[in-house]
Order: structure tokens, then sequence, then C-alpha cells
């Protein structure tokens, strides 16, 4: 059944949306993990490591269950070995003989207050006898390198077999290959090689991580948490803790942000086994800097890139190496092969290429997904060096990518031929926007192109027809800030041509019986969950004119009312798609900035964003996410960056890590491209990682335009940028001298 239906012609999608949970948020009535509160709870409290690698050597624990108030202290060694994690299940709920990077959990605490049990973690003495640590992945893929993980074999790998991987301390290992990359080098005008750096990122999501734990008289636990996706989480919390699964029951609940960082939850493990313990609810929230020190960061990462072109700029061949810094453990990632990331694509059809993408285990926060992962690496790799040979042949960066745009015969880095291509789509939309009035010295624009698989999953939710003509949607989907519960309402109004008013949204538990939902991530929730929405509003509609065929074809809701106070009207429908098996998104950053040369102070003068975005369903929200995705590629760009030294962050607050303020925001226009429609409900497309992984190298390639002083690595600070232009003028001066 196809998801383009005539329902949304006219103006139907095209009003503002108003977002079905906003009142509560503003109100203050929605309630958030942190919100929750039990009779009788106790408060959690985390004794961590301050060591970056050792062997643990005692927990002295004495003084802390001696305190008022403690009502459990749990080590490792109490109770036994249960790793958890999306794919890999190797970390610990809470370290048994070892610790592997500073800030993992080595005790845990209940206690009647938070104070209470705060200053009893703190009582706790652990002896730690340290090890040799590794902070980067060329220390740990030395031939000689302590191996981090002596038995990868007690670890779950779920959905498969582990690939194997040629050194101990990789995580994982994944080599995309296409045509005879070696031939078509040697077949190359000219060759490029250049190395970029990416640093750690922090997702900056308002909320910090919360739960609360408790088990019922029938031994079903309970768990309200900050997990986007909680039918995955359900499934792993059985695996590591052996809690049967028709035993887990995942409580709904608001997420204040997640930008990825909320797929992994860790510290519902540890309270499962204080709960356990004491037959009390148990809850725990994250300060801050517990959060930044502990939490799940986007991988740094550092990519070797080697690009072959003829001598009029036509790419032949790529071969590109990128090793991340995976962290201590590997939980953190969802993907088989354990590389932060989907396949990564490039609009551009390249004839012959080999991507290998390598995440190593190090003494270090461990990483894990983060908004449009594993591209936010690549693409500033990939294009700012599409520039640097577009400068060095002495050909329009904008001419070089539409010579290579990939067009409806080409395919992806895999080989796998590209479904419904939009690059050149976009690339022709900012012909039309390019400015033709020459720049003021210092100042200089840039360009990069973006492209991003649209998400799959499987998603359920049913439709309740009453008595009144109201629509009631149950969902187990999480709004983790994206609006998908407006989506569902606009969804289903619109295939029923009924008013928004009339749809609401009913959050479920996940739960034996319950509707089944992939969470949010990959940019699917609209694809998905409101793909699953559309199919429940098209098989309610047939059932309403079953019942009543010789209705006209618009529904007479007051006599589908009657028939629902007689008969009750109920359907669930369902909706799965296939990663990489859909039509990929297209976008475009563009940015002006200035550069003042004896400073290296870059200003950002104004910004542009196109994409392919097919159907727009909430004309508000696509804005917000477009505008949303800008600003953490500015974050990305030109202030963040976990600072580690010797394994510890040395930033780990939000006075010192930067977020972008409004005042670090240029004046940004937004040009959707429409009427090309996408695999989701009425043709929608994704639009929540489209853009961000193209403003790092639209604002490196103005930079370079404006001074001529290319920069290499993230974020592109002052001193960098002036350290490129003294580069440049040392060069100047040699060749004049």
């Amino acid at each position: 059944m196809s998801l383009v239906t005539p329902r949304a012609a006219g103006t139907r999608l095209e009003s503002n949306e108003r977002r079905i949970d906003g009142d509560a948020k503003v109100s203050g009535a929605a309630k958030f993990a942190a919100d929750f509160e039990l009779p009788g709870m106790l408060w959690a409290a985390f004794a961590t490591s301050p060591v970056a690698h050792a062997k643990i050597g005692s927990v002295d624990a004495t003084a802390a269950r001696a305190m008022p108030g403690v009502r459990a202290v749990l080590t490792g060694a109490d109770i036994g070995e249960h790793c958890f994690g999306r794919r890999l299940f190797d970390r610990p709920a809470i370290a048994v003989d070892r610790v592997r990077f500073i800030g993992e959990c080595v005790a845990a605490v209940a206690a009647e207050t938070r104070q209470q049990a705060e200053e009893a973690a703190a009582a706790i003495l652990v002896e730690y006898d340290e090890l040799p640590a590794l902070f980067e992945p060329e220390e740990a893929l030395a031939p000689n390198a302590p191996v981090l993980h002596e038995h990868p074999e007690r670890y779950h790998f779920h959905g498969g077999t582990r690939p194997s991987a040629p050194h101990p301390n990789i995580q994982g290992e994944s080599i995309l290959a296409k045509g005879d990359v070696e031939a078509a080098f040697a077949g190359a005008d000219r060759i490029f090689e250049d190395e970029f750096t990416t640093p750690r990122y922090h997702g900056g999501y308002i909320e910090p991580r919360a739960t609360v734990v408790w088990i019922d008289d029938d031994g079903i636990v309970h768990i309200v948490g900050t997990n986007k996706s909680p039918y995955a989480f359900r499934e792993g919390f059985s695996i590591c803790t052996g809690v049967p699964l028709e035993k887990v029951r995942i409580e709904p609940a608001y997420i204040g942000g997640d930008f990825g960082g909320k797929g992994l939850s860790v510290d519902e493990y540890p309270c499962y086994f204080l709960s356990r313990a004491t037959r009390r609810p148990v809850k725990y929230v994250r300060s801050y800097l517990e959060d930044m020190r502990s939490g799940t960061v986007r991988h740094a990462s550092r990519t070797t890139l080697r690009t072959g072109v003829t001598s009029d700029g036509k790419i032949v061949a790529v071969d590109a190496k990128i090793v991340f810094n995976g962290g201590a453990y590997a939980a953190g990632k969802p993907i088989a092969t354990l590389v932060p990331g989907m396949d990564p694509k490039l609009p551009y059809d390249i004839p012959a290429g080999r991507l290998r993408r390598t995440a190593v285990y190090t003494n270090t926060v461990p990483g894990g997904h983060m908004r449009a992962p594993g591209d936010v690496q690549f693409i500033f790799a990939f294009e700012s060096q599409l520039d640097i040979i577009a400068r060095e042949l002495g050909i329009d960066p904008f001419e070089l990518r539409l010579r290579n745009a990939v067009r409806d015969t080409g395919s992806d880095l895999d080989g796998v031929p590209y479904l419904q291509p939009a690059a050149l789509r976009v690339l022709e939309r900012l012909r039309e926007l390019r400015p033709r009035r020459p720049l003021a010295p210092g100042r200089g624009r840039g360009i990069a192109l973006g492209v991003r698989h649209i998400g799959g999953g499987k998603a359920e939710l049913s439709l309740r027809l009453d008595a009144s003509g109201k629509v009631t949607v149950q969902t187990s989907a999480m709004e983790q800030g994206m609006g998908v519960f407006s989506v569902v309402q606009r969804v289903v109004a619109v295939e029923l041509e009924i008013d928004p008013s009339l749809v609401s949204v009913q959050q479920l538990p996940a739960m034996d019986g319950a509707p089944v939902d992939p969470g949010a991530g990959a940019s699917r929730q609209t694809h998905v969950t409101g793909g699953a929405a559309l199919r429940a509003s098209q098989r309610l509609r047939e059932l309403v004119q079953s019942a009543a065929p010789e209705w006209p074809q618009r529904l007479d809701w007051h006599a589908a009312a009657r028939i629902a106070a007689r008969e009750g009207i109920v359907v669930r429908a369902s909706f799965e798609a296939v990663h990489h098996h859909e039509p990929a998104e297209h976008g475009f950053c563009g940015i002006a900035v200035e550069v003042d040369a004896q400073t290296g102070q870059v200003t950002l003068h104004d910004a542009v964003c196109v994409a392919d975005v097919g159907t727009v369903v909430n004309p508000v929200a696509l804005r917000g996410q477009i505008a949303g995705g800008f600003v953490m590629g500015l974050g990305d760009a030109m202030t963040e960056e976990l600072r580690v030294v010797d394994g510890r962050i040395e930033n780990a607050s939000l006075a010192d890590y930067k977020l972008p303020a409004q005042v670090d925001v240029p004046p940004l226009r937004f040009v959707p491209i429409e009427g090309f429609p996408g695999p989701g409900p009425f043709g929608a497309k994704m639009a929540g990682e489209i853009n961000t992984a193209a403003v790092a190298p639209a604002i490196a390639n103005a930079i370079a335009d404006a001074c001529g002083a290319r920069v290499h690595d993230l974020p592109l600070r002052a001193e960098r940028v002036l350290a490129a232009i003294e580069r440049v003028r040392g060069l100047h001066d040699d060749d004049t001298s």
C-alpha cells in the first residue's frame, strides 16, 4: 500500500501545527523521569573510578553501610558480572575486577535521601592496582599494546555473531569497496592525500539522565528512564539481568532532548540491583558533571583521505581510512559492525572507492551515537578535500561538485544504486541562490553537500473511534523533542479528513501486547511511526466505509460515531522499512565568513540551508529541525570539544564546554525543495540529520576562501586559523625569498 495518498492535497498539511505536547511542557505538567516520585522511594549514588585503567584490589564499604539512612551498598563482587550494551554487551553494570575509564561505577548505594546516598558513596574506599592506560587509538593498535578486554568471548553479541577483528583492541571494523580502486588511481591525473581530525562531542541536551526502578508484587520490573528506544532497551535489560522479558515493563515519560546520546541506558542496571536488594523503588538523577564525564559522546576521529581525479576535476577513485576513538566500551553502538553510524553516503558518483572504518578501545569515556553519527567526521574530511582539489585545479568549487554529483544511474560507495538521487536538484536550487557580487578582502564563501539515509524499523499503533467521533491513538513511541505525537495526530487527521483536535495520542508502556515501536533515531519517526499511523487510518476508514457503503467518499463522522457507540471500532496496523532500502536525503549548506588575519577570529555573516524534504508534514517542526541541525553543526565546527588529558575530561561542565548561543548564530535562510515524494506518509522525507554534517566543512571552506588558509582539525578555533594563516605566510615568504 502506497504511503502517498490524495488526502494531503491542498492546504491540509500546509497550515502550521500546534504541538500536541506543547501545553503539558510549557505548563510543567509533562512528567520527565526526574519528576517521578513513589512511596518508600530510595535514592541512589555511585562510587566511581578516579583512575583510567586499573585492577580493583579491594572495596571497603564498612563505613558506608553504617551511615544513617543507607539501606544497601552493592559492589561488582556482590552482583557478579552483568554486562549491557546495544549490540555488544561489553560494559558491566558495576565493575567487577577492573575499571577501564575515569568515572566508571565501582559501587552503588541506596539511601533514604540523595544527600545520604552521595555521602555514603564518597565514604567507600577502593584500592586500585593501576595498569598501563591507552588514550589514543594509535597506542591501542600498537603490536605489543596491552589488551583492554582480555575475555571478549564472554560478551553477548546481539543479533548474530560478532565479526572478527585484526587486533584485540578493535571494537569493530568495516570495509566498503567498489570497483578496482588501485587501477582507478593508476589512471588518475592527480592524487590528493590529506588528514583531518575531529574531537569528542557531548549532546548538550537539556535533561541529564535520570531513572526510577521498582519491582511490584508480581515480580514485574518497572523502569522509568531517559531511554528513547524502549523496546530495544527492554530486550537488552532482560539479557543483561536475566529477568524474563515478559517481566520487564518500560514506563512512558517525556525525554528532554537526546541527539543520539540516550539510546543507551547505563544507570538503570545498578538501580535495578539496588531495588532488588531493598525491595523498594530506587531513583537516580545525574548531575551534568556526571553526565558529561561518563555519558555517551560522539567519537573523536582521524581520517586519512586519498582521492584521484582527472585534470578536469572528475573523481575517479577514493580511498578513505577513518579511525574512531571508541573509548572503554562498545556498548553504546547499535550497529552490527560496531562502527558509529550506518554506512556513510556521498552525493557523488565515484567509479571506484574503498572506505575502512575502525573503532578502537581506549581508556577514555565510551563513545556512541550522536546526531548524524559517522557523517560529521567523514563529511568534514571529504567536503574539505573537495575544495582543496577545486582550488588546486583552478575549478570553481560549485562546478566541481556539479560535475561529480550523482545522477539517476549512479551508485553509492558500496556499489548499491541510489534511489531517487537529489544532489542535482539541490545544486540547481543553490545556483539560483548564489550571490553574484564580489566579496571584500578578508571575506569568503564556502559550501558543502550532505546526504543521509532515511532510517527504517517496524512500528505499530492502534486507533480507537469513540461515540463522540474522537480518535485515540495508542503508541509506545517516545517523545524526545522531535514532535512525533504531532506527526501522528496530523497524519491521522489528514487521512480521516477530520480536525486535528479530534485526535488524541495515548502513550503506552513498552510491554508484551503493547504496540511495538523502534524508538527515536536514524531520522525514522515520521517515516516509520507516521507510516503506521497512516496505515491504521486507512484501515479505520475502510472499516467505517464497509459498515456504511452508502456513504459518500467523505466520511460522515457523526454516523461513524453512532456505529462506534453501538459496535466499537478499534484497528491496529504496522509499518516496516529497512535501513538503506529507501531514498537518501540530500542537503546543502552555504556560509559567508570574515576572517581577521591578525588574530584568526572568524565571524559568520550569513548562512543558507537547502534540503530536499518531500512533503512537509509539520511545517514549524521542519524549520526547527533544520535550524537546530545547523546550530548543532555550528557547535561542532566552532566551539565544542570535550578535551581529554590522560583520560580525564578537563571541561566537564557547560560553563567550559562551549555550546553555541543565539549571539553566535548568523542569519539563516532555509530553502526547502518540495514536490519529490519520499517514503514517509504522503511522501514525507527525513529532516533531523540532513544538514548537521555539512556545516563544519562549509565554514572551513569559507575560511580558506577568505584567507587562503586550510584548517584540517575541528573545532575551527581562532588559534588554529591563525596558525594556518601563518603557515601560508611562511610559504609565501619562502616563495619570494
